[in-house]
């Protein structure tokens, strides 16, 4: 994602200054379009290194339902506004929310002001409060982007937390690993230099010389390999085959795809619900899914639904799908209530990663456990066995 300045007039010839995020001009071209606003100047901004701290969706999700209370009980948005900037809880969303109120009281919309912060809110966020300001229902979406930033950090916390640890096991045991190979097997080479070893024994030693006597050398190659691939992960063609590649793995494939299409039909539908115009929200949540094929997806559906055609055949060839999931969409298209299907869709297809993940990480546990014993042993006896051999020669 790309930042944007732009200088625009609204319908009625006042000129609208802001910034928004997006993958590229022509998506900000079709955002500012989306809100009745001809462009007159569109330029990239060169970002230096944000040393920000970013907001988590927690304190917005938060500050979205206090601002969504305070406006249901008749405060103005613009004293809303300011009691949000008091808050202790985040300085840095504080500082935000009074740089916005400040707007506000020049004139300028709360959509607008927070396009100026696109640092801290996504353009799903930006959309839907856009569109609940047109329709006059801003404190129900306001409650609603509460709801959905919880769910979403949520999912976050489950995915992340399932995978702490099999990643901890893991890194624990490289540790130890490399440790012995490094400070404890070198210490019997010399012991073992003048004797025939087995081959495990020589192997060991080799890897022990390998990480102590050439550590800069792989140091170095390890370094090469992480910029070779991030220099290849920029390659459209690259990141297509190694998201199909992704694709074929057994059972990561799965959850892969599960969760770029449980991310896309969330965002979808949440956008939908709260008055975003189809193509609108599809742009927005085409940036938001993170997988180079599904996004390849939504693009060719985008055409599809501008052409008037529906939406559920061009999200189907894109192979991330499920037929039944497909045909749900379907289903919704014509019986004229897509962003609850859609909604629905998200909600089961999240619930079934859970259960994948918990099923992943109850047999990683033990898998990880025992190739780390198999390594532990492997060094022991690697070690041993020529002991034992020089004993027993030595008694006879």
């Amino acid at each position: 994602m790309t930042t944007f300045s732009y200088i625009a007039r609204d319908p009625a010839g006042q000129r609208v200054v802001g910034t928004l995020r997006a993958a590229s001009e022509q998506a900000v071209l079709a955002d500012l379009a989306g809100r009745d606003l001809a462009p007159v100047r569109v330029r990239r901004v060169h970002e230096g290194p944000r040393l920000k701290r970013r907001v988590s969706s927690q304190h917005l999700a938060t500050a979205y339902r206090q601002l969504s209370d305070l406006l249901r009980v008749g405060m103005p948005l613009l004293g809303a506004m300011r009691l949000l900037a008091k808050s202790k809880s985040n300085p840095r969303l504080a500082a935000v929310m009074a740089t916005i109120a400040e707007d506000l009281a020049q004139g300028s919309r709360l959509a607008d002001a927070m396009t100026r912060h696109a640092d801290v809110f996504a353009p799903i966020q930006v959309a839907m409060i856009r569109a609940g300001e047109r329709g006059a229902f801003l404190e129900e979406v306001l409650g609603r982007l509460g709801t959905f930033l919880e769910n979403q950090a949520q999912m976050r916390a489950k995915v992340i937390g399932n995978l702490i640890y099999p990643v901890l096991l893991l890194t624990v045991g490289l540790a130890i690993v490399v440790a012995a190979l490094v400070f404890f097997v070198p210490r019997f080479g010399d012991f073992y230099g003048r004797i025939e070893l087995p081959l495990p024994t020589r192997i060991l030693l080799g890897a022990s010389a390998l990480l102590t006597d050439y550590w800069l050398v792989l140091l170095l190659l390890l370094v090469g390999a992480a910029l070779a691939y991030s220099w290849l992960m920029r390659r459209p063609q690259v990141r297509e085959s190694v998201a199909r590649w992704q694709l074929g793995l057994p059972k990561v494939g799965t959850l892969i795809s599960s969760l770029a299409v449980a991310r896309f039909t969330r965002i979808l539908g949440t956008l939908l619900a709260n008055g975003v115009p189809m193509l609108s929200a599809m742009q927005i949540s085409r940036s938001a899914v993170g997988h180079v094929l599904l996004t390849k997806a939504i693009d060719r559906a985008a055409e599809a639904v501008r052409a008037g055609e529906p939406l559920a055949a061009p999200l189907a060839d894109s192979g991330m799908i499920a037929e039944d999931v497909t045909e749900m969409i379907a289903v919704g298209e014509s019986a004229n209530n897509l962003p609850e299907v859609l909604l629905t869709i998200a909600q089961t297809i999240e619930t079934r990663v859970d259960r994948m993940l918990s099923l992943f990480v109850r047999l990683m546990e033990p898998l990880l456990l025992l190739v780390l014993a198999g390594v532990v042993l492997f060094i022991f006896f690697a070690l041993i066995v020529p002991m034992l051999r020089l004993s027993s020669a030595i008694s006879t």
